[in-house]
């Protein structure tokens, strides 16, 4: 096993194979065929090179299996250092042994690009199909957080602070919270789409001096114009061989999906532990178990998260680094984005997998919930005992007594309310203090929060 994208036994944990297989030796070779077809269509159309040599190029360009001799472009890129050449030299030979006497159709193909146009291209195409199953599972996990929204809206349970119970919340918040968050994401898809599905098509420089050598026409505008139509991509302000943000824009897209992804899985693991048990990965007969423990049910769908959104940070930097490229046609940086995309693309796709298999099938022990509120013997309202005594006994007096109370609760194992009422320096009828102790009452503004990121979601799906 060379990656994880190609093992037998990881590929449908550490990867996933439709995107693994957008960024295939043969989907991107593909791409490179649907390049010089787009192209030698667009410049037939602007007369740029003869129609029959469109049709000629266009024919060989249909299906890469029937063109490209593999093991001949693997000695060929290994030869040259960039499977393009290979690739052209294959598609000119092709077509010139069609063509009819005394014509060598072939010769117009790759007519006013370079190399890195078509790498580019692919590039974008192959993140273009990425961000299309992206969206779809982000759709797919902010559907079953609007569910679980909605449904554990007033379910109250203990929010944590420094892995301490902090106040009450509704489960619901939580899973708003989450929710707001992949709405966010969503919108930078849609933002991010718009800056990086861009053509590369600019040739050597940049300049596209080989379609307008002196700059008196603007036939290399049209030519960059009719080739974003047939590759159904935008067109480039100006060439962008060295200035890598787009690509680079991508990743921190990635980075931040998958750092969500995580931080729900980090919330899950610790939920899952026996003396907290309030949320649980899905349940399948084996699923997460131990080899010598058989009583371990492990949170393994949310390991798999934070090992694959962890990957994804790193290599996130990496593209950053691609960013810092010489002059106009780079030494080195460039091939970074090679090696890095399709890990990334890969990684990304399966840590929103395991996210949505866990959300869709989490379950939730609302009695647990229940329970560990209780666990403090009522001290995690303390902050509601507090403000509901400040303004009879004033709030510093009131929080001093209420701190002596909490630790007399944790010391004597008896309840705060037991001990609220037969103090001495609180006179108010018990119960009105049971009100004040009972964390169903201190649930703040959880429900109404909840409800506001419900109407953005609905809103973000009536205008999608």
């Amino acid at each position: 096993m060379t990656s994880v994208q190609d093992s037998l036994i990881f590929r449908n944990i550490l990867s996933h194979p439709p995107t693994a297989a957008i960024w295939s030796d043969r989907n991107r070779t593909q791409y490179y065929l649907d390049f010089e077809a787009g192209l030698a269509r667009a410049q037939a159309r602007l007369s740029i090179i003869p129609s029959e040599a469109a049709e000629a190029v266009v024919a060989s360009c249909s299906n890469v299996d029937d063109l490209i001799d593999w093991e001949l472009l693997e000695v060929q890129t290994q030869n040259i250092g960039y499977p393009v050449l290979g690739v052209v030299k294959q598609l000119v030979a092709r077509v010139n042994a069609g063509s009819p006497e005394g014509q060598k159709w072939g010769e117009w193909s790759h007519w006013g690009a370079t190399t890195q146009d078509l790498t580019d291209t692919a590039s974008i195409l192959q993140i273009r199909d990425t961000l299309n199953i992206i969206e779809d599972f982000l759709d797919r996990i902010i559907a079953a957080l609007r569910g679980l929204s909605i449904k554990y809206k007033t379910t109250p349970m203990p929010a944590r602070s420094n892995l301490q119970q902090a106040v009450p919340i509704s489960a619901g918040f939580k899973f708003a919270r989450l929710l707001a968050t992949f709405l966010r994401h969503k919108e930078r898809l849609f933002e991010g789409r718009k800056r990086v599905l861009v053509l590369q098509f600019s040739g050597a420089a940049g300049t596209l001096a080989t379609l307008s050598p002196d700059g008196s026409d603007d036939i290399g505008l049209k030519c960059q114009e009719e080739l974003a139509k047939e590759l159904g991509l935008s067109v480039p302000d100006i060439a962008w061989h060295t200035e890598r943000d787009r690509i680079a824009e991508f990743g921190h897209l990635c980075s931040l999906l998958t750092g969500t992804c995580a931080k729900f899985a980090l919330d899950l693991k610790l939920e899952m532990q026996m003396e907290v048990n309030e949320m649980r990965e899905p349940y399948a007969p084996h699923r997460g178990s131990s080899s010598t423990m058989p009583q371990k049910r492990n949170p393994i769908f949310s390991v798999y998260v934070t090992a694959e959104a962890a990957t994804v940070r790193q290599l996130s930097a990496a593209l950053s680094e691609s960013m810092v490229s010489d002059h106009e046609r780079a030494t080195g940086p460039w091939e970074i984005e090679w090696i890095v995309l399709p890990q990334i693309s890969t990684l990304t796709s399966s840590c929103l997998r395991h996210t949505l298999e866990n959300l869709e099938g989490l379950e939730i022990d609302e009695a647990n919930m229940l329970k560990n509120l209780n666990l403090s013997n009522g001290t995690i309202v303390s902050e509601a005992v507090m403000m509901g005594l400040g303004p009879k006994i004033g709030r510093q007096r009131a929080h001093d007594v209420v701190y002596d109370l909490c630790r007399e609760a944790v010391l004597s194992e008896k309840s705060l309310l037991d001990l609220l009422d037969a103090s001495q320096k609180i006179d108010l009828p018990r119960s009105e203090l049971a009100k004040m102790c009972d964390p169903k009452n201190y649930l703040g503004l959880s429900e109404r929060m909840t409800d506001r990121v419900l109407a953005m979601c609905n809103e973000a799906q009536s205008q999608s």
